[in-house]
């Protein structure tokens, strides 16, 4: 006589089944998921998750370099170090050349992409000559490495979208952290939701590919995190991310304690479940080479925060965890994919799907006029 199966287990792998043939997870469904605890069920998840990631990617990972170039900020976002009230917070603008360089020291050790990321920094909003060093500084990156590149610049003006999508810049990140308006307001004090979510769908219309990204930790709840997934299944992002919180001294979270990191990898599971074929980051920005992985097991394809060690660079949620040792490298990463039966992609494997996504994107504007 065969072993009893409980209705628990019968409905995890209904649902599980039904992620593996693509059918549409009620948001029941998905509180499910995020529910589990059981080591055995969450290692049958995660198994689905990479099942998913190989029917699409194959054995092959994504990696970006990381070059946050200022990390001065006008909001005053209560989880982030760079926010403009904190003291404590190291502040500097790299000269254009030196950001030039870095970004070539990348492009030289493997990297898919180069993230240019910022605090949404005043001198760059208030000031003519900062929106062209801005536009000028991704024109020479573009040309120099001949790569794609991500821009994060914060909740921009259209005019300003459009001269950098013109510069070569292929990608906008905008993350909007939480879709519940009340987390939203707490977290990101004197911001406009609505603005934010305009900025990324003009930039869709545009022609940018978009990344979306949400925070666990910082107060969110399960049905939190249900609104954001499905608002970002809306949004038909190309790329999207969740980073565990991480306190930050000389913040109003600094005592907050952080969440299990298991909430991480169940978000990231749950994403490759919902966008099977979208872009799912491992950032190396919370747990570092050690953290990565879990990611990747969970079913992320990129890895990010990739940052050449000495560069006087700093990461965002650990601002020095594993630079320096050279450790959050194309050649650091590559120790750990190679251990997990994984591989590097190539560089025409990355630029294929960008320019597969970006010819979707254009055909959408096309066909409808607008992006949804």
């Amino acid at each position: 006589m065969g072993a009893l199966v409980s209705h628990s287990d019968f409905h995890l792998e209904r649902v599980l089944s039904k992620s593996r043939n693509e059918e549409p997870l009620t948001k029941k469904e998905i509180r499910f998921l995020l529910d589990l605890r059981d080591e055995a069920d969450l290692d049958r998840f995660f198994r689905t998750a990479r099942e998913i990631r190989y029917r699409y990617f194959g054995e092959a990972i994504f990696l970006y370099g990381f070059v946050y170039f200022s990390t001065w900020c006008q909001n005053d976002c209560i989880f982030c170090r760079y926010r403009k009230s904190n003291p404590l917070a190291k502040r500097y603008r790299k000269d254009p050349r030196e950001i030039i360089e870095i970004a070539c020291r990348l492009a030289e050790s493997g990297v898919h992409l180069i993230d240019l990321t910022m605090g949404e920094d005043p001198f760059f909003y208030r000031n003519d000559e900062g929106g062209k060093c801005l536009v000028d500084l991704v024109k020479v990156v573009k040309a120099q490495t001949d790569l794609p590149v991500i821009v994060s610049p914060g909740a921009i003006p259209r005019k300003m979208l459009s001269a950098l999508y013109a510069a070569g810049a292929e990608w906008y990140a905008c993350y909007q952290e939480t879709h519940s308006r009340k987390l939203f307001r707490r977290l990101r004090p004197n911001q406009g939701y609505d603005e934010r979510l305009r900025r990324k769908k003009e930039a869709r219309q545009i022609g940018f590919l978009i990344e979306e990204g949400i925070l666990t930790g910082a107060g969110d709840s399960s049905d939190d995190i249900v609104t954001s997934l499905r608002a970002m299944k809306t949004m038909r992002a190309q790329q999207i991310r969740v980073m565990t919180f991480v306190p930050q001294e000389g913040t109003p979270l600094e005592n907050v304690p952080p969440p299990s990191p298991r909430r991480e990898l169940m978000i990231i599971a749950l994403m490759r479940l919902l966008f099977p074929d979208r872009l799912i980051p491992a950032s190396l920005d919370v747990g570092g080479i050690g953290g990565l992985q879990n990611r990747l097991l969970a079913g992320a394809n990129v890895v990010t925060s990739l940052i050449p060690p000495n560069a006087g660079l700093v990461g965002v949620s650990q601002s020095a965890l594993d630079i320096d040792e050279g450790y959050r490298t194309v050649k650091g990463v590559s120790r750990v994919l190679e251990k997990m039966g994984l591989k590097m992609a190539t560089q025409e494997e990355y630029a294929q799907w960008v320019l597969h996504e970006k010819g979707h994107v254009i055909g959408q504007d096309r066909q409808t006029g607008k992006i949804p």
